[in-house]
């Protein structure tokens, strides 16, 4: 049976997991890591790279590098690269089909199931986009389960005794809290907050704007002007947060880092970490608000709470972790890896969902609840946050005025009183309705929220009892005939990443077979013609030329093909000539055991 994995699909830094022997296990990529960076490169001869190559190309091209892609799904954002557009769905797709091809590589199996983890305050759209990404890259998304709720999974596989905890998952681009109850095989989510738009980014872009303010005054240039040394800015400050973790201070060395207006800038200080608590207090504030809200909703006091957990990188920070302990009086635990459990307890449902798994019943939350636009602008909610999931609920609506024919239903997700200040899930029309008096229709509208906290929604005509249409607008989704046309550009892709595999393999491929070719040759050289010899002779020198010469990342389809058949030629004259010596080896021992008879 094939096994399914568990993807921490991050902002930052992605990670995947599977069960082996009754345990998460992380899976390192073909670095050796056990995290990739969430970094989509392409290259000018138009190949894509991903993770740690495209992170070490980054400065020299930049603008043809994406990264902190999580931030924009469920939106519009695009990038054009070589006159294409590539969607958030698409590019972090890309990201998917690294980690797919290394959990295969791992495992020497095809892979197709997946558990992939998004920040629990992700709305319908945002989910429905991972899900489109793990589609495009050839994965059957098994379920989407919430950040927090995956490492409560990791945690709970050992420390199954009933208790509440927090989990607060900040990590490079968003921010959760959950509040979770620890039961008899049975993980249930109580309430759930956070901020979609704070993470560690936000962290390193107060360093780099500090930085950049003190090179102006300090040098009288704009270093933002200059992409290549924004780059080198930006890496700079976030291995200088990183060092501030476990330091006072952090060096900051740039050499070479921009033409100035008379010579070339050389920048170099420390940054202290008082200094970058000071840059980063708002950020760190900004933490308190959904902790208070998460808790009020699960109508928990701190002191009832037995464990904090932490998850995500960005917790290393020391002044969050004062900020946790301030707010709930509780030494944060430090029982699990901030980077790997979240990837761990996709794993742990993967298995689960396999069938295979411990058993666990995990019970999620919605987020944000969903609301119907009605008159005024006002927001009526239907669906109340952390409501349990999955959830089905119907609403009776009417017409507004005499004679209408139809019905405009405008859904949002949030917590604004007012619609327009909420994110649209779409915008529905009912068409076919009868004309009676205005308050006479019945249009029953039906809302359908999946254990992935994705939405759907049918509505009914009671009066005629049958089921309407519904036309979707105004949604940033894919639709289906879109994500259809980014599966074919990624299995083309995947086609031609083969291909270009094969290519840088070819070389070392071609000197094997070249001097295979030449040793056996000379083994029976006394029993070949002149013309045979020389036929040998010029297939391992043609074959050796070819590999010389050989640029494995520019080669086309048909270059490659004109490789191989060299290569075979040059095989194929080995394997002749070691035929022959065969056959002269036995000849030779045949006439050794007659002239023993004889004798």
């Amino acid at each position: 049976m094939a096994k399914t994995i568990g993807i921490d699909l991050g902002t930052t830094n992605s990670c995947v997991s599977v069960i082996e022997g009754g345990r998460p296990v992380i899976i390192p990529n073909d670095k050796g890591a056990r995290t990739t960076p969430s970094i989509v490169a392409f290259t000018k001869d138009g190949d894509r790279i991903v993770g740690e190559a495209a992170q070490r190309q980054a400065v020299v091209n930049s603008q043809r590098t994406i990264s902190s892609v999580k931030r924009s799904m469920g939106t519009n954002w695009n990038v054009n690269i070589d006159n294409t557009k590539y969607t958030a769905p698409e590019i972090s797709a890309m990201i998917l089909r690294k980690l797919r091809q290394d959990a295969e590589n791992y495992l020497g199996e095809t892979i197709t199931d997946a558990v992939i983890t998004v920040p629990a305050y992700f709305n319908d759209a945002q989910r429905q986009a991972t899900k489109d990404a793990g589609r495009i890259a050839g994965l059957n998304v098994k379920r989407i389960i919430n950040e927090p709720t995956s490492a409560a999974l990791a945690y709970g596989l050992d420390h199954g005794e009933p208790q509440k905890i927090m989990v607060f998952d900040l990590g490079g681009g968003t921010f959760d809290v959950s509040i979770i109850e620890i039961g008899d095989g049975v993980i249930e989510v109580l309430a759930t907050s956070g901020d979609n738009h704070l993470g560690g980014d936000d962290f390193d872009e107060r360093i780099a704007e500090y930085l950049c303010g003190y090179i102006e005054f300090k040098h009288g240039i704009d270093v933002r002007k200059d992409l290549s040394a924004m780059q080198r800015i930006k890496e700079a400050s976030e291995q200088a947060k990183k060092d501030l973790s476990a330091a006072e201070t952090a060096n900051i060395s740039l050499p070479y880092l921009m033409q100035g207006k008379t010579d070339m800038v050389h920048f170099e200080t420390v940054l202290t970490r008082a200094k970058f608590d000071e840059l980063t207090r708002d950020l760190v504030e900004r933490t308190a608000g959904p902790v208070m809200t998460a808790l009020n909703d699960a109508g928990l006091a701190p002191s009832e709470l037995q464990k904090v957990l932490l998850v995500g990188g960005s917790t290393r920070m020391p002044s969050v972790q004062e900020k946790v302990f301030a707010l709930t009086g509780i030494e944060p635990s430090k029982d699990i890896n901030p980077d790997e459990c979240v990837a761990q307890g996709a794993a742990i449902q993967a298995d689960t969902l396999s069938g295979t798994g411990t058993g666990l019943l995990l019970l999620d939350v919605i987020p944000l609840s969903l609301c119907i636009e009605t008159a005024g602008g006002v927001a009526t909610k239907v669906v109340e946050r952390n409501t349990t999931l999955p959830v089905r609920y119907s609403q009776v609506f009417t017409t507004a005025s005499m004679f209408q024919k139809s019905v405009r239903i405008h859904v949002v997700q949030g917590e604004r009183p007012m619609a327009k200040d909420n994110k649209t899930i779409g915008r529905f029309n009912m068409k076919g309705i009868k004309k009676p008096a205005k308050g006479i229709p019945q249009i029953e509208v039906t809302f359908d929220v999946d254990t992935n906290g994705i939405l759907k929604i049918s509505a009914k005509d009671l009066t005629t009892g049958k089921e309407q249409s519904i036309t979707v607008t105004d949604t940033d989704k894919m639709s289906d005939a879109e994500v259809e046309q980014a599966i074919r550009n990624a299995e083309l892709y995947a086609a031609h990443d083969r291909m270009r595999q094969e290519a840088m393999e070819l070389p070392s491929i071609g000197k094997l077979a070249a001097n295979e070719a030449e040793t056996a040759m000379k083994k029976v050289e006394d029993q070949l013609t002149k013309e045979e010899i020389q036929l040998i002779k010029k297939y391992v020198l043609e074959l050796r030329v070819l590999c010389k010469q050989a640029k494995p990342d520019k080669m086309t389809a048909e270059e490659v093909g004109i490789f191989k058949e060299h290569i075979d030629r040059a095989m194929n004259a080995s394997a002749n000539a070691r035929k022959l010596a065969k056959e002269i080896a036995e000849e030779e021992a045949t006439t050794e055991e007659t002239k023993s008879l004889d004798e």
